[in-house]
């Protein structure tokens, strides 16, 4: 009964509910008394329950069901939500994460109990006034409970006898040689061999259901070499209420009886140890072959459980790279196949014929059909950042809980979409602006009611699309950047001369906050002050082909504005020639192309500007920053060939010897052994079929 082809469903499916409950448990939390949230709530913990079950998951299922049992007594009215019932919820959801995480990395869900959790569902009910239930009595019936403690006991141990002797009564089933052999090699590895007979309840309606999260479990912690009736007719239903397997495991018996004992509708599970006596070798004879042996050897049946968990964890690695498809984007991408296989049909029968204008139309047709083609796998590849908005209501829900303040996160352009890989890289920098603004940027109560401001803080978070870039701002209605106060910290560093400092304008001053180990915080916090955060934020975005400005007004606020990329797969670059080379540069960076002369290059602080249109803009030549050898000096050069790029609200020009022109690339990783050098984005391949490095214009830009 192998489940690991279900395991990337069930990951993908469990985290979309896990979000659903996260938004929910947030809802809750505003109106305790919304009964369709709490329907819904209740819908989520019963799915989980019943997916984790079947996939034999007991821990995940066992918390799940405690939750329903709390769901369920809010939604009948027996008792009353309030923040401190949410708080356990929402741990409830962290644990359930946490389980899901676990799956991904290891193949199970580990051996984190969660009993504090649990312990607070129960008490919940307690305080109540309404009986618990434990996961295990979920689908059984009631067991009568004496009230004397003393008559108890003698009932537990009476009925600890009676399993004991049932257990004694079932004899070790029919083996054949090839069963004794194997059992025979675990006893000489030092393994343990267990027959284990496990019967259900006689009104258990879904027995194949149940065997089978029995079977899961027996799976992930031994392994199965003989099942009693066979598997298939388990699978088929084709059994009575019981069954009993053999199985090899380094695992003690107690294990599989606090396992099997915890799935419902089970009625009793009895474990009797393999000997080598009862399979007609001696004792002695096991030991003697081991201690030749140096028992090491182990049942191949071992290795292919290993091999079988690998391959679960791949699996459930593998989940998290997925992405949904639209059928419709699936039904474009198959028509454009079908049109690439006509053109090529037709170029196959022009391939000797003489019209060059059947072969040109041809061509162009194939031109169209790849530039829609294209349009089309990028739509398959975008995802709505709605992906990434949806964890933070919960964190900045956290982070005034914390600190201490009434801050409201309100989100706007959740469906505007944005390459997977963008997605997958932009949420550690979106963490890190929040909670700036809810720390540094959002005051406390008694400051805003000071500065007449409402006793909510505001924090605006907001995504659309401009052109070919996709704008994310964060904005607050807080206190804003001092920018006074950044420029002390800039003289205290020593970062700057006095004089400097004060030539520096607004939007220069607030760019140092992206200096590493730049911090205005007066103490440091489990938040912030340490001087890590903006410096993050700006390489993570700047890898991604982004800018990130800041604009502030000190009492009202600040905004953070970053600019990404729809996708890194396919760009539009223009194609410049520095000495031999060709490079790459990203036409959504380049704000023209000029040429200058060379009495308009000046020196301003030690470093080469050019003047243009009244403007001073930082040169950059990028043959020494490339190190290009062989560039064209510029005696030889009538003029100045500068590429005008735009980084943010600056603009830096790049020298290079001429220009080839502009052409759409496909981006190419330069793998681990160039990663990290940081004048290079990657490379394309050209039509010739040479090799063009990709400029980064944001690292070079100055």
């Amino acid at each position: 009964m192998d489940m690991n082809q279900y395991l990337d469903i069930f990951v993908e499916e469990s985290r979309e509910h896990l979000q659903s409950l996260n938004s929910s448990l947030l809802e809750l939390e505003k109106d305790p008394a919304d009964k369709g949230v709490l329907n819904e709530i209740f819908r989520v913990a019963h799915t989980l329950k019943g997916m984790s079950g079947t996939m034999g998951f007991t821990r995940m299922q066992r918390l799940t069901h405690h939750m329903e049992d709390v769901l369920d007594a809010l939604r009948n009215d027996r008792i009353s939500a309030n923040s401190d019932m949410v708080d356990i919820l929402f741990k409830c959801l962290d644990a359930l994460e946490n389980y899901v995480n676990t799956i991904v990395s290891t193949g199970n869900e580990g051996n984190e109990e969660n009993k504090g959790i649990v312990d607070a569902l129960a008490d919940i009910l307690k305080k109540g006034g309404l009986p618990t239930k434990s996961a295990k009595s979920s689908g059984r019936k009631a067991k009568s409970k004496p009230s004397d403690e003393k008559e108890s006991k003698e009932v537990e141990v009476a009925q600890a006898e009676a399993e004991a002797a049932a257990g004694s009564e079932i004899g070790l089933v029919e083996l054949n040689q090839y069963d004794i052999n194997v059992i025979r090699k675990a006893l000489e590895a030092g393994m343990n061999v267990f027959q284990i007979h496990v019967e259900f309840d006689k009104g258990c309606l879904l027995k194949s259901a149940r065997a089978f999260i029995v079977f899961q479990i027996l799976e992930k912690n031994s392994e199965i070499i003989k099942s009693v009736p066979k598997v298939e007719d388990i699978e088929d239903e084709k059994f009575d209420f019981e069954f009993t397997v053999v199985v090899v495991t380094s695992n003690d018996q107690e294990l599989f009886e606090r396992e099997i004992n915890s799935v419902a509708e089970i009625a009793g599970v009895h474990i009797l140890p393999v000997t080598a006596e009862m399979i007609g070798v001696s004792a002695e004879e096991i030991q003697e072959t081991a201690e030749k042996t140096g028992g090491a050897s182990r049942p191949e049946a071992e290795g292919v459980a290993a091999q079988t968990a690998q391959e679960t964890i791949k699996k459930a690695q593998k989940a998290g790279k997925t992405v949904r498809v639209d059928i419709d984007r699936l039904d474009v991408l198959m028509n454009l196949v079908s049109e690439l296989i006509i053109i090529k049909n037709g170029l196959d029968n022009q391939i000797n014929a003489k019209d060059s204008n059947a072969w040109s139309e041809s061509i162009e047709y194939l031109e169209r059909v790849t530039t829609n083609l294209h349009d089309a796998v990028m739509k398959v590849r975008m995802v709505p950042v709605e992906a990434v908005f949806n964890r933070f209501p919960r964190m900045i829900r956290d982070i005034a809980r914390e600190l201490d303040k009434d801050i409201e996160l309100k989100m706007s352009g959740e469906e505007t979409e944005l390459d997977r890989t963008v997605i997958d890289e932009i949420g550690d920098p979106l963490i890190h602006i929040l909670r700036n603004s809810a720390d540094h940027g959002i005051e406390t109560r008694e400051e805003r009611k000071r500065l007449n401001k409402p006793p909510v803080g505001s924090i605006y978070l907001q995504a659309y699309q401009d052109g070919n870039n996709v704008v994310i701002e964060v904005e607050d209605d807080g206190r804003g950047i001092d920018v006074g106060k950044v420029r002390k910290k800039i003289l205290e560093k020593g970062l700057e001369t006095p004089d400097i400092v004060e030539t520096l304008s607004e939007k220069e001053v607030i760019d140092y906050l992206f200096k590493p180990n730049f911090s205005t915080a007066d103490k440091i916090t489990d938040l912030s002050g340490r001087g890590v955060g903006l410096d993050v934020v700006k390489t993570k975005i700047e890898a991604l082909g982004g800018t990130v400005e800041v604009e502030t007004r000190m009492g009202y606020g600040s905004k953070f504005i970053i600019r990404l990329p729809l996708t890194l797969a396919i760009i539009q670059a223009l194609l410049v020639k520095i000495g031999s080379e060709k490079y790459a540069l990203p036409l959504s960076s380049i704000r023209e192309i000029d040429n200058i002369k060379f009495s308009d290059v000046k020196m301003v602080r030690n470093r080469e500007v050019i003047m243009l249109r009244d403007m001073v803009i930082p040169l950059v030549r990028l043959n020494e920053v490339l190190e290009v050898k062989d560039a064209i000096p510029d005696e030889k050069k009538k003029y100045l060939t500068v590429v005008i790029v735009k980084k943010g609200d600056k603009l830096s020009a790049f020298s290079v010897d001429s220009l080839i022109g502009q052409q759409e690339i496909v981006i190419k990783s330069l793998g681990k052994i160039m990663q990290g050098i940081k004048c290079i984005a990657g490379a394309t391949i050209l039509g010739d079929g040479n090799v063009a490095l990709i400029v980064d214009s944001n690292s070079i830009a100055v």
